[in-house]
C-alpha cells in the first residue's frame, strides 16, 4: 500500500506543515519541580521529529505551578522555563517539523482539593469530579481576568521559545470544556446561559493569546466533540461551538470524543478498535472550513482511509509514536511491515504515570524516554549469545543482541515464534498483538539470527557449553488445579483453546477464572463465536489485574455480549455435564458443554534453574520464567538483557 497522500503539505493559516502525521499531546510526567524539562523528555521529541513526523504538540502546559496541581508536565509562569523549552524547539525545527505548545488552566472540576482544602474551580458551583460532596468554586470575573493575563504571559513564553503555534486546551471536560457544555456551567450571566455566552471564557483566551502572538502564529482548539455520556456535549451542539470558534478567528480544531466521565475514550484500550473517534470529523467538516485534526487509535490505513476521504486534514498518533518514533519515515519509504505496533494496552504510558507517580514509558518500546540512555550501539567485543525461548522476551533480547552486533541462536520447542503472546492473539481486538508477533518475526528474519523451531534444549548441548550468554525465556505453563473431573474431555486450558477452536464444543461455555485471560476469552467466545458464556472467579473482583481504565471498555463489551459473571465462586468439581461450584457458601451445579480452565499461570523454571546452576556466570532468566509478568514486561527484559551485555 502507498501511503503517499501521508506526506503531502498542508497548511494551518500561514504555518505549513509538511505532512499530514501530527503527534498527539501527550503528558510525558517529567518534567522537574521547577517547570523545566528534562533531557529526557527533550530527546524524546526531537526522536519523533527525527522520525518524519510533520508537527508536534506538546501535552497541556498548565499555566503555573498551582494550576498544575503537582504534576510533572512542567508550568509556564517563568522565564526560567525558557532554556529547556528552547532545546525541545531547536532539536524539533531541525528535522523541519512543526512544534506547537498546548497551554491549559487547569482540569477544573475534575482535580484534586489543595493541600489547604480549597475546593476546585470550576464555571459554576457544581460538584467535584472526584468528591460529589464537594462543592467547586466558581471563578469570579476577576478570577477570570487574572487567567487572562496569566494565558498572554505563557503565550509570550512560548514565541520565546520557538514555538510554531498555540493550541488551546478544552478538552476532556477541563476546565475550558466545562465552561463549553451546559451540564457544567450553570452561569447566567456573560459566561454562561447559550451556546454564544458559553463560549465567552475560549474567546477571552483566545483574544489574550492572540495580542501576545500576533496575526500570522496559528491558534489550535483542542476539543472533544462528543462526551459520550447522558447529559454530556453531543456533536450537535458541539457543531454550535466550532462555529462560534470559527468566526472568533480559531485557525484549526484538534477533534476527539470523550471525557473523565468517558475516561477510556481519553485513552482508548484495545477493546475500542481502530480509528474509534474518526467518526466526529464528517460533522465537523460539514460545520467550519479551517483544517481538522483527527486523533483515536488510528494505525497508517485508517489514517490514510481518514486523509482520502477528506473529513480530516490531519491524523493524529500518540501511543503510536511512543511505540515507534521512525513510523513516518518507514511509511515513507514503503516498508510497512517495519512498523512496531503499539498493543494499547495503557500499561507503561498512562499506567505508569497514574499509577506510579513517575514518567511515560512503552510496553513494547523500552526506549521510550530513554533514547539516549538506552541507544543500541554496535559493539567492539561481539559475542556468542544463545537465547532459549522465543516469546516476546526471547524474541527481544535476540533482536537487540543482534542489533548489537553479536552471534545469536534462537531456539524455540515449538514450530513458530511468539510464544503464549502468539497463541493468544486471535479475538479481534487483539489484532495488534498479532502484528507485533508478526514484526518481530520479520525484524529477526533481517538480522543475523540462526533460529532453531522444534527444538527442546535439555542443558546438556554443546553450544551452551561454548557460548558467551545464555538467556532463558522458556516463559510459563497453565496452572492447572486440584479438582475432580479437571482432566475431563470435556476441559480445555485456556492457551490450547486459543490454539484450536474446535476445542470449545456446544454452545453453553463457563470459563472458570476471572482474570484478563479469561475474560478477554469470554468476549472473544461471545462475541465472535456467538456462544452463551459465563466466567466464575472465586475472588470478589473480575480483572483484577486489570488497568482500571481498560476496565471500562472490557467490562461493557462483557455487558453487550451478555457474558454472565459469577463473582465469589469457587470450582469444587467438573462433570460431564458442567460443572460444581460454591457460590457465597451456597453449592450450585451450572451446565456446560464446555469448561475452559484460565486459572493463572505459573513460572516454567526448570531449565532457567538447571542452567542457572550449571553456568551461573552466563545465565540469565526472563520473562515469565522468572516472574509472571505481561507482555511489557517480558519485552523491557529482553531488551534489558541483550543490551547490557559485556
Amino acid at each position: 500500500m502507498s501511503y503517499e497522500k501521508l506526506f503531502t503539505p498542508f497548511k494551518i493559516g500561514k504555518m505549513e506543515v509538511k505532512n499530514r502525521l501530527v503527534m498527539s499531546p501527550m503528558g510525558t510526567n517529567s518534567a522537574l519541580a521547577n517547570g523545566r524539562k528534562t533531557d529526557n523528555e527533550i530527546d524524546y521529541f526531537i526522536e519523533r521529529a527525527k522520525g518524519g513526523v510533520g508537527m508536534i504538540i506538546m501535552g497541556c502546559q498548565p499555566l503555573n505551578e498551582k494550576i498544575a496541581q503537582g504534576s510533572m508536565e512542567g508550568y509556564m509562569d517563568s522565564f526560567t522555563v525558557l532554556p529547556s523549552l528552547t532545546s525541545v524547539c531547536d532539536g524539533v525545527h531541525r528535522y523541519g517539523a512543526k512544534i506547537v505548545c498546548q497551554l491549559t488552566p487547569g482540569t477544573g472540576r475534575n482535580a484534586f482539593p489543595d493541600t489547604l482544602g480549597n475546593p476546585p474551580m470550576s464555571a459554576s458551583e457544581i460538584p467535584s469530579a472526584f468528591d460529589p460532596n464537594l462543592m467547586c468554586h466558581a471563578l469570579t470575573k476577576e478570577e477570570i481576568a487574572q487567567m487572562m493575563n496569566d494565558f498572554k504571559f505563557a503565550a509570550g513564553v512560548a514565541m520565546d521559545a520557538g514555538y510554531d503555534a498555540i493550541e488551546i486546551h478544552a478538552h476532556a471536560g477541563y476546565l475550558i470544556d466545562q465552561f463549553l457544555s451546559p451540564v457544567w456551567n450553570k452561569r447566567t450571566d456573560e459566561y454562561g446561559g447559550t451556546p454564544e455566552k458559553n463560549t465567552r471564557f475560549a474567546k477571552d483566551i483566545y483574544h489574550a493569546i492572540r495580542e501576545v502572538v500576533g496575526p500570522d502564529v496559528p491558534i489550535l482548539f483542542r476539543i472533544s466533540l462528543d462526551h459520550r455520556f447522558n447529559g454530556g456535549r453531543d456533536l450537535e451542539y458541539s457543531m454550535k461551538i466550532l462555529k462560534e470558534l470559527e468566526k472568533e478567528g480559531i485557525d484549526a480544531f484538534d477533534i476527539d470524543a470523550g471525557c473523565y466521565e468517558t475516561l477510556d475514550y481519553i485513552f482508548p484500550p484495545a477493546y475500542l478498535g481502530e480509528s474509534c473517534m474518526s467518526y466526529v470529523c464528517e460533522d465537523a467538516r460539514k460545520a467550519v472550513n479551517v483544517p481538522l485534526i483527527n486523533a483515536g487509535t488510528h494505525n497508517p490505513d485508517s489514517a490514510l482511509e481518514l486523509i482520502e476521504s477528506g473529513n480530516a486534514d490531519f491524523a493524529s498518533f500518540g501511543r503510536a509514536l511512543i511505540a515507534d518514533p521512525m513510523m513516518p519515515k518507514k511509511l515513507m519509504k514503503n516498508h510497512s511491515e517495519d512498523v512496531r505496533p503499539c498493543l494499547r494496552c495503557n500499561e507503561y504510558c498512562i499506567g505508569r504515570i497514574w499509577n506510579h507517580h513517575t514518567k511515560l514509558g512503552c510496553a513494547v518500546n523500552p526506549q521510550a524516554m530513554e533514547e539516549v540512555r538506552f541507544k543500541l550501539e554496535k559493539t567492539e567485543d561481539p559475542q556468542n549469545v544463545v537465547v532459549i525461548g522465543g516469546g516476546p522476551g526471547g524474541m527481544e533480547a535476540a533482536r537487540v543482541a543482534a542489533l548489537e552486533g553479536h552471534h545469536v541462536t534462537l531456539f524455540e520447542k515449538e514450530d513458530h515464534l511468539g510464544g503464549t503472546m502468539g497463541d493468544i492473539c486471535t479475538a479481534q481486538f487483539k489484532s495488534n498483538i498479532k502484528k507485533l508477533t508478526e514484526w518481530y518475526k520479520v525484524q529477526l528474519s533481517k538480522l543475523p539470527v540462526d533460529i532453531h523451531l522444534n527444538t527442546t534444549i535439555t542443558g546438556e548441548e554443546d553450544i551452551l557449553k561454548t557460548c558467551d550468554a545464555i538467556i532463558v525465556s522458556t516463559g510459563a505453563t497453565p496452572f492447572i488445579p486440584s479438582i475432580s473431573g479437571i482432566d475431563g474431555k470435556n476441559v480445555v486450558n485456556i492457551v490450547a483453546a486459543h490454539r484450536d477452536e474446535s476445542l470449545i464444543k456446544g454452545d453453553k461455555i463457563v470459563i472458570c477464572g476471572g482474570g484478563a485471560s479469561g475474560l478477554d476469552g469470554a468476549i472473544e467466545i461471545a462475541e465472535e463465536m456467538h456462544k452463551d458464556v459465563t466466567v466464575v472467579e472465586m475472588l470478589p473482583e473480575m480483572g483484577k489485574d486489570v488497568f482500571f481504565i481498560n476496565k471500562i471498555s472490557l467490562f461493557n463489551k462483557l455487558a453487550e455480549n451478555n457474558v454472565k459473571l459469577m463473582t465469589n465462586t469457587k470450582v469444587t468439581a467438573i462433570d460431564e455435564t458442567g460443572l460444581t461450584v460454591e457460590e457465597n457458601g451456597i453449592e450450585k451445579h451450572i451446565e456446560a458443554d464446555t469448561v475452559i480452565s484460565a486459572f493463572g499461570m505459573r513460572p516454567n523454571t526448570t531449565l532457567s534453574d538447571l542452567l542457572k546452576e550449571k553456568y551461573p556466570m552466563k545465565t540469565r532468566a526472563i520473562g515469565d520464567c522468572d516472574k509472571l509478568g505481561k507482555i511489557g514486561e517480558a519485552v523491557r527484559e529482553g531488551f534489558y538483557a541483550a543490551s547490557s551485555l559485556d
